[in-house]
């Protein structure tokens, strides 16, 4: 049988959910500045496919990096963690 790599995985919030069966989900991570040592917080935006369009605004999701599905789309959903309030 034939060996898959691991996909990187990521937490994020879901900042859009306008576009149809996608998500706009923001990434926190923070990092030590290498000179400085003062820690800072990096946010990056990934662009998820959610085939159900069960996502909304605010949700703590998973994401998974998968084939090109569109030009920006190379993420997809994994599972809902917490639903916004």
């Amino acid at each position: 049988m034939e060996q898959r790599n691991l996909r990187k995985e990521r937490i994020g919030i879901v900042m859009g959910d306008k576009m149809q069966k996608s998500i706009t989900v923001a990434v926190r991570t923070k990092m030590k500045h290498p000179k400085y040592g003062k820690f800072i917080t990096e946010t990056k935006k990934y662009i998820a496919h959610d085939e159900e369009d069960t996502c909304k605004m605010g949700d703590k999701v998973k994401i998974a990096e998968t084939r090109p599905l569109s030009k920006r789309k190379k993420w997809r959903l994994v599972e809902i963690i917490e639903r916004a309030k």
